[in-house]
């Protein structure tokens, strides 16, 4: 079997469960000539567990306008958002939630198969400077 030609790769952000082929997902597959109905099922069918996240979802097209897709963990600041139990982070650097050093744990377990960390000391590393960034703070 030869081997297919991959003719692009796109990364995009959508809710778990939830792919229509309405935007944003028809305005951005549509034109790689993929089939998107095929797509949204695939895709509904591998989140279904996941529902209420946003997943990043990487996705290969070949030449003769076949697909596969490799989902990813929710972004940190989507996980630490829902922590936190707030609807966005600081804009200007104020302090808006506090979350504790287990919950940071439990973040940084989630997102360290997508992190260039090797154990789970330096994925909370990595989560709490998204954390401070937001206006999180992070109790001992």
């Amino acid at each position: 079997m030869a081997k297919k030609e991959v003719t692009k790769k796109i990364k995009l952000q959508i809710p778990a469960g939830k792919a229509t082929p309405a935007p944003p997902v028809g305005t951005v597959l549509g034109p790689a000539g993929i089939n998107l109905q095929e797509f949204c099922t695939k895709f509904n069918d591998a989140s279904r567990d996941k529902m209420g996240d946003v997943l990043p979802v990487e996705i290969t097209i070949y030449e003769d306008r076949t697909f596969d897709f490799v989902l990813k963990t929710p972004p940190a600041a989507f996980l630490l958002k829902k922590v936190a139990g707030i609807k966005s982070g600081s804009s200007k650097g104020e302090e808006v939630a506090t979350i504790t050093k287990e919950q940071l744990k439990q973040v940084a377990e989630t997102k360290l198969p997508d992190l260039n960390a090797y154990t789970v000391e330096e994925a909370m590393k990595i989560v709490e400077g998204t954390a401070r960034n937001m206006g999180i703070k992070v109790e001992e």
